[in-house]
């Protein structure tokens, strides 16, 4: 199967199948030079097994992604793949979380930093953009079924008077009441220009705004519950700038396995790419402050039908599949929301 010319994608993970078996797989995938990915992770594959599957991608000249986490290959087998991928041009990313001893880990990543695309792309080196410059924060407010009229139309008004006023650093973004998903809900992204000192700012102003004080007050009536996140923006996506409508949202929410935003971001950051084509891309975000390690991607849509065409075309584009897959074991938990934007919101 695998010395098929024609398999380009190969999971194996989670099969604990020793080094034997490492030993037979070397050989096989010395025949599929065109191999583009492959994900061998947690197969307890040591020894002789390590130096066979690295013998076996010498002659690759293809392969993007390679997934050897979890095997505790060690010293051998990592100088052996060393050697095996020293002429791999194509390699952009090489997993080798687990891969040998706690003291060995240093000295492996070191070993293999310059293989890996992301360390060199400008756009990874740091996965947001200057906390000085922009911080953004998302509310979530859960609004009694019988106040969402009023709810709406306060706080349209309230934000129109915001954005009249020059002194406040801030500025609402976007405001959605949702559509599907948590009904009875509204959303609120508001971006600060200047980073922590400007939300510190605002916030001081604010609290001597005797009719945002009312506001508040009249508006905690209204409300069930409501929580919010600070949010840093990541460096590859582009700035959420106001958009005519009409349009509908779907802000896609993921949180992630602890210690994987970087892995995130890194297939991201190439991945993007692929879903730009009818300018659906709004904003992606990281939170800093409230549930840690959740990521949002705010995309755009002329309807539903718009948002399943677009949705299908990315898989026709090659790369879009390796991304799913290679991201899918990062989220702990995902949810979706389709939202409609308020009266005033910038992004219409």
């Amino acid at each position: 199967m695998i010395s098929n010319q024609k398999l380009q994608h190969l999971d194996l993970s989670h099969n604990r199948f020793g080094d034997k078996a490492g030993e037979i797989l070397g050989a096989a995938i010395a025949e599929n030079t065109g191999m583009k990915s492959l994900n061998l992770a947690w197969n307890c594959i040591r020894g002789k097994g390590a130096i066979a599957i690295a013998k076996g991608l010498e002659g690759n000249n293809f392969l993007r992604t390679l997934d050897l986490s979890f095997n505790g290959l060690g010293k051998e087998g990592a100088m052996a793949l060393e050697e095996a991928l020293k002429n791999n041009n194509t390699l952009e990313d090489l997993n080798i979380r687990g891969f040998a001893t706690k003291s060995d880990e240093g000295w492996l990543s070191s070993m293999f930093a310059h293989k890996v695309d992301a360390r060199k792309d400008a756009h990874s080196n740091l996965l947001s953009k200057k906390e000085t410059s922009n911080l953004y924060k998302i509310q979530f407010h859960n609004v009694k079924p019988e106040c969402m009229e009023a709810y709406n139309k306060m706080s349209d008004e309230v934000q129109k008077e915001l954005h009249r006023d020059a002194s406040y650093p801030c500025e609402v973004i976007g405001s959605w009441n949702n559509w599907y998903g948590e009904q009875d809900q509204a959303v609120h992204l508001w971006r600060y220009s200047g980073g922590y000192p400007a939300l510190t700012e605002c916030l001081r102003k604010l609290n001597r705004n005797t009719a945002y004080l009312a506001f508040r007050k009249e508006r905690s009536k209204m409300l069930i519950s409501r929580r919010n996140q600070l949010l840093l923006e990541f460096s590859f996506w582009n700035e959420p700038a106001s958009r005519s409508g009409p349009n509908i949202y779907e802000l896609r929410t993921y949180q992630l396995v602890p210690g994987t935003m970087i892995e995130w971001g890194n297939h991201w950051a190439r991945a993007i790419k692929y879903r730009q084509e009818n300018n659906e891309a709004v904003g992606g975000f990281f939170t800093q402050i409230g549930e840690l390690y959740v990521v949002h991607h705010l995309w755009a849509y002329k309807d539903l039908q718009s948002r399943e065409e677009t949705r299908n075309a990315a898989w026709l584009k090659e790369g879009w599949d390796a991304n799913v897959h290679y991201t899918m074991p990062l989220i702990q938990k995902m949810e979706s929301r389709i939202m409609i934007p308020m009266e005033h919101s910038p992004l219409q």
